[in-house]
């Protein structure tokens, strides 16, 4: 007889939580109004999984913070270090699932899934989407051999790297760009299309770093567009040089095409850059990397968007901060 496995749900608001005083209201709700624990009543796990909730946090996305990222690392790593756990289920809100899934990859590079899940609709809607997703994830996370962060939403599994919201209303918010999902979740069972997200040795370290932070750097981004000045970037490294609490330690910038930058606001990012700055372009296009050059003076981050190169600088110069 085969000992029952559990999948650990910890919950964080958003949407999927989310009230709003009619059902046929899906745009003005309040999000962050049902606990985790309610948003599994009716919901049958798998054959041999047990279900666990727990509440981590209980926030709309759009004001995600460095401290609850931490509490929720640290969660993942307490109930994915339980031999009998299968794997952990995060319900979230859409707005910024894509920088906790990445950064949540980087400090955990997990051996078992940590299953990211949410919904366009709030859970007082006529036809909520969030108690299927909710389902999805949790097959997801019980699968055997699945590994990684990743995230599922409208019955697509996308991983922490490529997963990014593209929609502003419709169910299907989620896309991967060029790179292309994970796999589907089918009636109950898991399709799957590409490899999971790579185990990384060095996650270990991050996350230490990333536990004993009581200060995290600050990173700002910052768009290229026509006729785009310096001036934003002249006032943050004028407010570093009055001593400023929390002066600016590294700038992304949203860069067009592969990776090119107005000539104002390149000037004033290499005047940083001279001042001791962090700069990084990462792409404004939905799809495709920046193509490296050996005459590039300012570093591109590759295939990152600019919210997960933000992230990936934040992780670098804290890395930066512990080591110097």
């Amino acid at each position: 007889m085969k000992k029952a496995r559990r999948v650990i749900v910890l919950g964080t608001g958003g949407t999927i939580a989310g009230r709003a005083r009619a059902a046929n209201d899906n745009i003005g709700y309040t999000a962050g109004e049902v606990g985790v624990g309610d948003l599994l009543q009716g919901i049958d796990a798998p054959a041999g999984i047990t279900l666990l909730a727990e509440q981590v946090a209980q926030v709309d996305s759009k004001d995600m913070s460095f401290p609850i990222w931490q509490t929720l690392a640290q969660r993942c790593v307490h109930w994915l270090g339980e031999p009998d756990v299968a794997g952990v289920v995060i319900t979230h809100g859409t707005d910024t699932l894509e920088e906790t899934a990445f950064f949540l990859q980087s400090v955990l590079a997990p051996s078992k899934p940590v299953v990211l899940t949410c919904a366009m609709r709030p859970a007082s809607a006529l036809a909520p989407d969030g108690p299927q997703n909710v389902r999805d994830a949790i097959v997801v996370a019980a699968t055997p051999g699945a590994r990684g962060v990743v995230a599922v939403c409208a019955g697509t599994v996308h991983g922490a790297f490529d997963v990014r919201k593209v929609h502003t209303y419709r169910l299907d918010a989620f896309d991967s760009g060029d790179a292309g999902p994970l796999g589907h979740v089918e009636e109950g069972a898991l399709r799957q299309l590409r490899d999971w997200p790579p185990v990384d040795p060095g996650a270990a370290a991050s996350f230490e770093r990333m536990s004993a932070a009581t200060v995290w750097p600050r990173v700002e981004i910052l768009s290229s567009h026509a006729e785009a000045r310096g001036t934003l970037i002249d006032a943050l490294l004028e407010e570093r040089r009055r001593g400023a609490p929390e002066p600016v330690q590294g700038i992304v910038l949203a860069a067009t095409g592969n990776g090119t930058l107005h000539h104002a606001l390149e000037a004033a990012a290499l005047r940083a850059q001279a001042e001791g700055v962090a700069v990084l372009r990462a792409t404004r296009c939905s799809e495709g990397r920046i193509l490296s050059r050996p005459d590039q003076v300012l570093r591109d981050a590759g295939g990152l968007t600019p919210v997960k190169a933000r992230i990936a600088l934040m992780l670098e110069l804290l890395a930066g901060a512990a080591t110097g």
